[in-house]
């Protein structure tokens, strides 16, 4: 086929001549929602449809005929075959939403419309195919009356042109758009048609009519009103308006390969297994980028775990490519580049996700150096021609990442096949319990109580900013065991619905206020709230009385607990503000707890804090408490409060109208954050801050504790009581303690230093230890001397093997056991160069002897070591070592 004869578009131009012409259309353009969905069911957004769920089930409705959204997606159940010319991770889906807004009719003419207009796409309608299902004779009508063949449309069955929710629910016909590339493209039959498995038909736009509710029985009756999920795949038709043949050929990927070209002096097209390569980080390295961009972390497990394996994935295909060392962020540089204009957030967060790129993927390297060395370990001990077990190679693959490309190649390398059905096995049911976890169904079950009061309450309006108690709450809703109740007794645990609440509902982190409820005739004890649908669930313990709904109540909260609360969360937005400029911008909230005793605060950092960064940070945090500054709340437009330099939690969902903190009235205070929890005043309540503790949370994550107020004082306490009572024991002053503590840590170091020359003979005359044995064996080229000697630790066993190395006249081994002060069991075998030449083996022998005491352990050949902890097997342990070496 000749040159195509149509124009040619950027991915940037066609994502927003979509949007421009379905908004002409009275379709409402809605942002991509983050890759993190609101649905519970989901692990990952993976479909425009996503957030526009609840107007499909109709439990939201929506002005205007339809929305149209260019929406992140990410799915990794065929990860596999990631790297393919068809298969992505991240890509971008277009799409046009109706929920009984326009009709089917509609929404193919407007497809049509769309692609083949000069205007807009302007693809040549010979080259273009339509699906539609078997039974749906409307679909095809539709399509003819817009002009196409009836041999350009073909009829497919359920499998391929029918979508459903489920067993049961919602579902409907597809149509399909296809583009035709080419005989080259083609498998050469002469029954090749769309939906071949060939690469000649190209799908790019799906059309759903969800218009049924499938019954138990299999019957289709129609749903109260029709709707329209259509999804169009931005690469692939960026591919297409760009006269390319795969999804990697676009401007964007094609960009990122040669980043890759670049990094690895490779050139793209030359080999096949190379090009399989750069197709893999570039697709992997934007995925990263876009998921640390909304919020996820790599962890070990869930949305935290995708990300943690797509990164670790690209970097060893970078290996593959003969890149070393660390080079993702380059990757991040440029994905920012290509799409930070359309996506802000890969620039507000650039400098975070370039700090948790760099340190997962040091980390990364080091892990898969002790792969390696596992690998290596495994393989030793292998007879001639076995293979390594498959879950030996899976355990490799899901504990150090390893991936089985290199797990075969070292191997074969050894002389080992692998067993690859074994691996495969393991594999299959690691994919089942993924595909689980991460493909559960998109509709999810929203028809519970709290769905249907959702349905029909407007939303609890929280009025406790500024109000301890409010008089005169209605009750809208009464919630006892799970059901919807018109009235409640005493004794009851029961949830409270009102329509307005002084109650701070569990949120960013705060927890929720506690209080009462005084019914006219009831007085019920609130002990947590809720935000369910929007709606706040008050759960309260009915201490006397009833109360039904309809009723007035006066709603107040435990002031004292309030008071402290407000401080704590004051706290962290200084302490977010100190750790920026002591640790950098990288820094961003990752977690909270605010709570009346203490906060926790997580965040995004790379290493342990020093002492004096903590000094540092504590004392700055301190130092606007002693500002007394005011705490001051404005209500703007999220825009205008982006651009006065308010912090935005990383990851989080706002509206269009946001709450903004700042703590300082000047116009560049010391901390500016959006914010919905309740605060102190002034700064100057507060207090005092100190921090408790330091640790890490995760590879990028760390976690500062700390207490301000009473907590704060009640800590000082705490700390002066406890250098109080141990200058009592040490019989000294408390100035006193530090030189006093060292001195006995020199007078402790010194009696243990005499210990352990009396038990290794190191001293001079120093004497056998009680209960000590010793043999020695003739090993022929070598002396084995085999030693019990108890009390000592693992630097005792290596100092006493020293000992026995510098008295030895020639080639000398020992086997030594102790048992340990604590009561375990520690083994040491090592030799010299000239005993291991000879035969003798530290990590062979260990390995074999040390069951006998509990324990397992390993090493080199010229030494090893393992534990135990059963100490009654020593002497055996040590038999079985003589007997060995004696055969």
């Amino acid at each position: 086929m000749s040159t195509p004869d149509y124009k040619t578009m950027t991915t940037a131009q066609i994502r927003e001549d979509f949007l421009a012409f379905f908004e002409a259309k009275g379709c409402t353009r809605y942002p991509s929602s983050s890759l993190v969905p609101d649905d519970p069911s989901l692990l990952l957004a993976n479909a425009g449809m996503n957030q526009f769920k609840e107007y499909y089930q109709g439990t939201k409705t929506m002005d205007g005929p339809g929305a149209c959204s260019c929406q992140k997606c990410l799915r990794t159940n065929d990860i596999d075959n990631i790297g393919d010319p068809r298969h992505l991770s991240f890509f971008e889906m277009l799409g046009n939403f109706s929920f009984g807004g326009y009709s089917k009719a509609d929404a193919i003419a407007w497809a049509w419309e769309f692609i083949t207009s000069p205007e807009h796409l302007g693809l040549p309608p010979e080259r273009l195919h339509m699906t539609v299902f078997t039974d749906d004779d409307e679909a095809a009508e539709l399509w003819c009356a817009q002009g196409v063949a009836a041999d350009h449309i073909t009829r497919l069955g359920e499998e391929d042109n029918f979508w459903a929710a489920g067993p049961t629910g919602p579902c409907g016909p597809c149509s399909e758009i296809y583009f035709d590339q080419g005989e080259e493209f083609g498998c050469g039959s002469p029954d090749c048609a769309p939906g071949c498995d060939c690469d000649r038909y190209l799908e790019f736009w799906n059309l759903v009519f969800t218009q049924y509710d499938r019954q138990e029985d299999g019957s289709l009756p129609e749903l109260p009103h029709r709707n329209v999920d259509t999804g169009m795949g931005l690469e692939r038709i960026a591919a297409i308006m760009q006269h390319k043949g795969t999804n990697y050929d676009g401007d964007l990927l094609s960009s990122l390969i040669t980043v890759g070209e670049r990094l690895s002096g490779a050139s793209y097209g030359v080999d096949a297994a190379r090009d399989r390569s750069l197709r893999i980080v570039a697709d992997h390295a934007r995925a990263v980028t876009f998921m640390i961009s909304d919020g996820i972390l790599p962890s070990n497990e869930g949305r935290g775990y995708v990300l943690r394996r797509l990164l670790r994935r690209a970097v060893y295909h970078g290996r593959l490519m003969g890149v070393r060392g660390a080079f993702l962020t380059t990757y991040v540089d440029e994905v920012t580049r290509l799409m930070g204009q359309t996506y802000p957030a890969l620039v507000e967060s650039h400098a975070l996700i370039e700090g948790i790129v760099r340190a997962e993927e040091g980390h990364f390297g080091t892990t898969l150096d002790a792969g390696e060395q596992s690998l290596a370990s495994e393989l030793s001990g292998l007879a001639a021609d076995a293979e390594l077990a498959g879950a030996v190679a899976f355990k490799l693959h899901d504990t150090y990442g390893f991936p089985i490309d290199l797990t075969r190649e070292i191997s074969d390398a050894a002389g080992h096949e692998v067993d690859m059905a074994g691996f495969d096995a393991c594999m299959a049911d690691q994919r089942e319990r993924a595909r689980a976890a991460a493909n559960r169904d998109a509709w999810g079950s929203f028809n519970n109580v709290w769905s249907e009061l959702s349905a029909r309450l407007v939303p609890t309006q929280f009025d406790g900013y500024d109000h301890d108690e409010l008089e005169g709450c209605r009750v809208l809703a009464l919630v006892v065991d799970g059901a919807s109740v018109d009235c409640a007794h005493a004794g009851d645990a029961v949830e409270v619905v009102l329509d307005r609440t002084p109650l701070y509902a569990e949120m960013g982190g705060q927890c929720a206020d506690t209080g009462a409820l005084a019914a006219p005739h009831a007085t019920l004890r609130v002990t947590d709230v809720q935000v369910k649908e929007g709606l706040y669930a008050h759960a309260a313990t009915l201490e006397e009385g009833s109360v039904s709904v309809g009723e007035r109540v006066v709603a107040s909260i435990d002031r004292g607990r309030r008071e402290l609360v407000r401080r704590n969360h004051t706290a962290t937005h200084l302490l977010d503000a100190a750790l920026k400029a002591v640790l950098g911008p990288h820094v961003s909230q990752a977690g909270s707890l605010v709570a009346p005793d203490h906060l926790r605060f997580d965040f995004t950092h790379f290493e342990a804090l020093t002492p004096d960064e903590l000094e540092r940070i504590e004392g700055m945090v301190n130092a606007e408490i002693f500002a007394a500054e005011p705490i001051v709340t404005r209500v703007m437009p999220l825009a205008e409060a982006k651009a006065s330099g308010a912090v935005a939690l990383f990851g989080e969902k706002y509206g269009d109208v946001v709450r903004v903190v700042s703590a300082g009235a000047s116009e560049t205070p010391f901390s500016r954050e959006l914010c919905g929890g309740t605060h102190a005043r002034n700064t100057a309540d507060l207090g005092l801050f100190k921090i408790v503790s330091e640790s890490s949370v995760g590879s990028n994550a760390r976690r500062i504790e700390a207490v301000t107020s009473m907590g704060a004082l009640e800590y000082v306490d705490e700390q002066l009581a406890v250098l109080t009572q141990a200058a009592h024991l040490l019989k000294c002053r408390p100035t006193d303690l530090v030189e006093r503590i060292e001195s006995v840590r020199d007078q402790a170091r010194d009696s243990a230093k005499k210990l352990r020359d009396a038990l290794t003979g190191a001293g001079a005359g120093a004497p056998a230890a009680a209960g000590g044995a010793e043999r020695t064996l003739d090993c022929g080229a070598y002396t084995c001397v085999i030693v019990r000697r108890d009390g000592l630790d693992s630097q005792g066993l290596r100092e006493l093997w020293d000992s026995i190395r510098e008295k030895a006249d020639g080639p000398v081994a020992c086997v030594i056991a102790t048992r340990t002060p604590e009561g375990k069991v520690a083994l040491l075998a090592a030799g010299t160069d000239a005993a291991v030449r000879a035969g003798f083996g530290s990590g062979d022998l260990i390995r074999k002897i040390s069951g006998l005491v509990g324990g397992r352990g390993g090493g080199r050949p010229n030494m090893a070591q393992a534990g135990g902890s059963d100490a009654s097997g020593i002497d055996a342990a040590l038999d079985a070592a003589a007997t060995e070496l004696s055969h």
